[in-house]
């Protein structure tokens, strides 16, 4: 078996290479981290807007009573008055 010795290009040529390789994942590593934290506020975008339509929902009911309760009220007032 031959022993190939390495010249100091072959190691210049690694250097280089092993430096591109890092430079690659620490690009990978922001890229990574700022999908998170886009991912992050967007999560947080949709707890939000669920939360809203929970609390709409909500008022929508409240005023659908509300609505009911003065619709009652203009019925018996309207029997009343057609009873005398």
């Amino acid at each position: 078996m031959a022993v190939e010795r390495w010249t100091d290009e072959m190691l210049d040529e690694l250097a280089s290479s092993v430096g591109e390789i890092r430079d690659s994942v620490d690009g990978l590593r922001i890229t990574a981290q700022a999908l998170l934290q886009v991912a992050a506020q967007h999560q947080r975008e949709m707890e939000l807007m669920t939360q809203r339509q929970a609390e709409m929902k909500q008022r929508q009911a409240e005023n659908d009573q509300r609505f009911n309760i003065l619709l009652e009220e203009v019925r018996y007032l309207n029997r009343r008055n057609e009873g005398e």
